[in-house]
């Protein structure tokens, strides 16, 4: 279980960089911020259960962050 959250560092890494490349600097340190968050936990060798915690507190929190962005923050519009 380690391993996964090491790999999922591995992806917001990825992911954060293309960010980066793509101007959009807020969203790359959001994921940079993920990154050392999933593999710091890669390597804290915990528990399964507790692996399995805190990935479902961090969807938790994930899942109501991104409801109130798009309930009350998020302007919709098309393009620019």
């Amino acid at each position: 279980m380690d391993r996964m959250f090491r790999v999922l560092g591995f992806w917001t890494g990825i992911f954060a960089v293309m960010f980066y490349l793509g101007d959009m600097p807020q969203t790359a340190l959001l994921f940079f911020g993920q990154t050392g968050f999933f593999v710091l936990l890669g390597y804290l060798k915990l528990s399964e259960r507790m692996y399995m915690y805190v990935f479902g507190a961090y969807l938790a929190v994930f899942f109501i962050g991104f409801t109130y962005y798009t309930t009350f923050l998020l302007v919709p519009s098309v393009g620019h």
